[in-house]
């Protein structure tokens, strides 16, 4: 791929600054935003990894903190099912249809938005295939989009696990699917040059969204924003369709 212009690498670094303003406000939906409309821009095999190399940087903090508070071995059967679905994720990117993925993407977006507004969670008894099972789920759409946090959200708040716990969980999980990722990305050679410098470009955008969102938390209405969030997805998954892209 060549590097994209300047107006397209403003676009990505919007969608940047969008994506982290929702997840450090409510902590979820960054993904959700950022790679659908960074796939319409740039393509999916860029939007991928350029979100997996920024949001591990802006995550590298939380985690000497959760790995303390966070149920390792919890973490660790899920993990197990992540080393089998990140790799296949990945894969699915590196040799599938750019269109087709865009059009899965997006009814993936949406469907995982449903998932969140529904509330739904997992009532039942946490066990190690069932938690395997979702770590292979989550695991899988990390791999091809990095969106895999819903199911993870909605596994674990189902339980009695208390909150502050079931964060710490996420954190490492996804840390840990972080390294999997990495390794699957580099055989697969998904993080090119391009890849990089475009992170580079568009990372202190996801971070100031970040900070942004994190200090407007405690200033603004909680459901509100929960709402914004939600409408901000469904635009995004809309209009990364490949349907419009005769008008662009």
């Amino acid at each position: 791929m060549t590097f994209p212009a300047a107006p397209t690498l403003a676009l990505v670094a919007a969608a940047a600054l969008i994506a982290g303003l929702a997840r450090g406000f409510s902590g979820f939906g960054g993904a959700l935003i950022f790679t659908p409309l960074a796939a319409a821009l740039v393509g999916p095999r860029v939007a991928a990894p350029v979100l997996f190399l920024i949001d591990a940087v802006a995550a590298a903090p939380l985690i000497p903190k959760a790995w303390k508070a966070a149920q390792r071995g919890a973490v660790a059967t899920m993990t197990l099912g992540a080393l089998a679905g990140a790799p296949l994720g990945a894969w699915v990117l590196l040799h599938a249809d750019p269109t087709a993925i865009r059009w899965g993407l997006s009814a993936v977006v949406l469907a995982m938005l449903a998932l969140l507004i529904s509330g739904w969670r997992y009532a039942g008894a946490p066990t190690a295939p069932v938690t395997i099972g979702v770590g292979a789920l989550a695991g899988f759409l990390s791999g091809l989009a990095q969106v895999g946090g819903p199911p993870v959200v909605a596994y674990w708040l189902g339980g009695t696990i208390p909150a502050a716990t079931v964060r710490a969980n996420i954190i490492l999980f996804f840390a840990a699917t972080t390294v999997v990722t990495a390794v699957t990305y580099s055989i697969g050679g998904v993080l090119t040059r391009n890849v990089l410098v475009i992170g580079l470009v568009v990372g202190p955008f996801y971070g100031a969204g970040l900070w942004l969102g994190t200090h407007m938390f405690a200033k603004a209405n909680e459901e509100t924003f929960r709402r914004a969030c939600y409408a901000l997805i469904a635009v995004a998954a809309l209009l990364s369709l490949p349907l419009w892209d005769r008008l662009r």
